[in-house]
């Protein structure tokens, strides 16, 4: 048991000592990271990154409306920029007739989307063993 400010705070067990959070108090890492569940946690913010993280090249506006059918553009907009102001993603757009924009991932939406991708995997492997 650890104490902060006067309160003892319990510490969780740690799995094979590989912990990279330890000493760390778990109420003050969870609002740390508020900004990014918040961000990451909305309908179809996961499902956005997907193009991105199987291609080097820019994704299009026009590709994300094709992919993420069920979703108004005005929604589609509105995640395009929170990715973009949380530094996941950044937009080109250019001076042309018919408009065209096009997106991709920052160092930070790399990073992030690798950690999806190490979630996802995690998640495939244990529902197939759970079957």
């Amino acid at each position: 048991m650890m104490e902060t400010k006067g309160q003892e705070v319990k510490r969780l067990p740690v799995f094979k000592n590989e912990c990279n959070f330890e000493g760390y108090n778990a109420g003050i890492l969870m609002k740390e990271t508020a900004k990014v569940r918040e961000l990451i946690t909305k309908r179809g913010t996961i499902e956005m990154l997907i193009p991105l993280c199987c291609s080097t090249d820019a994704v299009r506006y026009k590709e994300f409306r094709q992919i993420m059918k069920g979703f108004s553009s005005k929604t589609l907009a509105r995640r395009l920029k929170e990715l973009e102001n949380g530094g996941i993603l950044e937009r080109q757009a250019y001076n042309e007739i018919p408009p065209r924009v096009e997106y991709r991932l920052t160092s930070k939406g790399q990073e992030l989307v690798e950690s999806i991708i190490n979630l996802l995997q995690w998640m495939r492997k244990w529902s197939k063993s759970n079957k």
